[in-house]
């Protein structure tokens, strides 16, 4: 007479399921996106809590800018006003989001520290929440660049539906670097500044205050610059033009590869997340 037994299901140190573990914080993270935009909301508010104008104080402050920056760039590139301000409008304020989303990825976990040790959350809502927060910072901006371009002249083209997908793009890209900067930073405190660093040195270098056109030859290797592809994947249609199959094809590839790195980043260390906070 033979016997079955049920095989009890035990933990294997040489097997600890990371990949499965982390599909699970990604696929439960995106389920509680109402969570994530609960929390991005609270951020904006406690933010400006008091304050008169609330977060139109970053739409007032962005016009400001954009109105010194616009005429001293224009006189000092020798470029006529109604064709500059409107390209610098549309790139500060890609810029501005970008740069937000990067700083505010280095400090998505530790940031969230608290709630970290005391509530079994999906890591990766913080991640969304950083996301989400700055694309509510951006919808207050976004609306000045309709401001400039009614007050030039300038008309919208068909090509605009195509920025749609690069602000997928830079979604999915920020979300990436959320897990990535948000694990490493963790683990390492003295990275934000360095990251800090590099996006100050990023801004100079990726087209944001200078046009493209003024590099002569050197203009088609641009895109070898990652913040200048994904920018000009939403630069480019808003102001009329499709931005090249280049441009895209190097936004699609620089993104994928952040992906790629925060994932296996994020499967190899996820554990250890909540010893590094």
């Amino acid at each position: 007479m033979s016997s079955t037994t049920t095989p009890v299901h035990a933990f294997d140190a040489a097997d600890p399921r990371r990949r499965e573990i982390a599909l699970e914080d990604l696929s439960g993270g995106l389920a509680r996106w109402r969570l994530a935009w609960a929390l991005a909301r609270s951020d904006i508010t406690h933010r400006y809590r008091g304050s008169i104008l609330g977060p139109l104080w970053l739409t007032l402050s962005t016009g400001v800018m954009l109105g010194a920056l616009g005429f001293l760039y224009a006189k000092l590139f020798r470029i006529d006003m109604t064709d500059y301000l409107p390209w610098l409008t549309v790139s500060l304020i890609l810029w501005n989001t970008l740069n937000q989303t990067v700083t505010d990825a280095t400090t998505c976990l530790t940031g969230a520290e608290g709630v970290i040790r005391q509530m079994p959350l999906p890591y990766t809502v913080h991640a969304l929440r950083v996301v989400m927060r700055n694309a509510i910072v951006a919808a207050h901006n976004l609306p000045l660049i309709a401001v400039i371009f009614f007050i030039f002249g300038v008309a919208p083209h068909w090509t605009v539906v195509l920025a749609i997908p690069g602000f997928v793009l830079m979604a999915i890209g920020g979300f990436a670097a959320s897990i990535f900067l948000g694990m490493i930073c963790a683990r390492f405190r003295d990275i934000p500044p360095i990251v800090g660093s590099l996006m100050q040195v990023a801004f100079f270098v990726s087209a944001v205050i200078w046009k493209p056109d003024m590099l002569g030859w050197w203009e088609p290797y641009l895109p070898i610059n990652p913040v200048f592809a994904v920018m000009e994947a939403i630069r480019a249609p808003i102001m009329g033009t499709t931005g090249g199959v280049v441009v895209w094809f190097a936004a699609i590839v620089w993104t994928a590869l952040l992906v790629w790195i925060s994932w296996v980043f994020f499967v190899r260390f996820r554990g250890r997340i909540a010893f590094w906070v």
